[in-house]
C-alpha cells in the first residue's frame, strides 16, 4: 500500500505541474467574472437543481470551489478529457482569460470569512470507512476531504452525492463518445470499486460537513 501511494503521489506531483503551470499565467478577476456567469447561474445558481443527463442528478455545488479546481476542470471538458456535450459547449465558448475569471469569481462566491472545515472528516459506517482506506481518497483530498494536496484537486466534502456517483462512474466509462472523465488517476481509483461501493463512498463524502454551496442568484431566488 504504502509503495502503491507513493507512487500515486509522484504521477499527482507531476499531473498537477503540468496542468497548474498554464493557468498559474492568467490571473483570474471576481468582478469581470461576475459578468461572464450567465450561462453558468441556470444550473449551477439553483438550488436543487437536477439534470438529466447522463442520469438524473443535481448538478454540482460550486461557489467556494478551489478557482484552480474550476480553471482544470473547464479546460478539461474544452480539450474533451471530460465528456459532456453541455460543459463542452459552454467550456468551449469561454477563452483562457474567461475561465480564470469566472473561476475567480466562484471561488470567492458565498464565502465566509474566518469559517474553517474540520481538520478531519468524521468517520463514517465501517464499510464506508474501508472503502476510503482503499481507495486512498485522504492522500489527495486531504483528511477533511476540503483540503485537497493541490488547489487544482477538488474539495469534495459535502458535495451532492448524486453527483459525486454519477462523476465517479464516469471514471471507470470508455469508449463513449458522450460520457467519461480522462484522468488516469482517477481512472485507476474507480475501477476498483463496483457501482454499489462507488454510491457508498459518495453518500459518505456527501454527507460530510462543506465549504461547497450554491448560491442562488436574485432571477432565481
Amino acid at each position: 500500500m504504502n509503495k502503491l501511494l507513493l507512487t500515486i503521489s509522484a504521477v499527482i506531483v507531476a499531473s498537477v505541474t503540468t496542468l497548474s503551470a498554464s493557468a498559474q499565467e492568467i490571473t483570474g478577476d471576481v468582478k469581470a467574472g461576475e459578468k461572464k456567469i450567465d450561462a453558468c447561474i441556470g444550473c449551477h445558481g439553483i438550488v436543487g437543481y437536477q439534470s438529466s443527463f447522463p442520469e438524473v442528478h443535481k448538478v454540482p455545488k460550486i461557489s467556494g470551489q478551489s478557482a484552480k479546481y474550476i480553471v482544470s476542470a473547464l479546460n478539461a471538458y474544452k480539450k474533451g478529457d471530460r465528456k459532456h456535450p453541455t460543459m463542452r459547449g459552454m467550456a468551449g465558448s469561454l477563452s483562457d482569460q474567461d475561465i480564470a475569471d469566472v473561476a475567480a469569481y466562484y471561488a470567492a462566491s458565498g464565502v465566509v470569512e474566518g469559517a474553517a472545515a474540520p481538520a478531519k472528516a468524521a468517520d463514517g459506517s465501517a464499510k464506508a470507512m474501508e472503502l476510503v482506506a482503499k481507495g486512498a481518497c485522504a492522500s489527495c483530498h486531504g483528511d477533511s476531504f476540503s483540503k485537497p494536496i493541490d488547489p487544482s484537486y477538488p474539495k469534495i466534502a459535502g458535495q451532492h452525492s448524486d453527483y459525486l456517483f454519477v462523476a465517479l462512474k464516469a471514471y471507470k466509462t470508455e469508449n463513449n463518445a458522450l460520457i467519461g472523465r480522462g484522468n488516469a488517476i482517477m481512472g485507476g481509483v474507480a475501477k476498483q470499486f463496483s457501482n454499489a461501493e462507488l454510491k457508498e463512498l459518495a453518500n459518505y463524502v456527501g454527507s460530510l460537513p462543506s465549504e461547497l454551496k450554491t448560491v442562488p442568484q436574485n432571477r432565481f431566488k
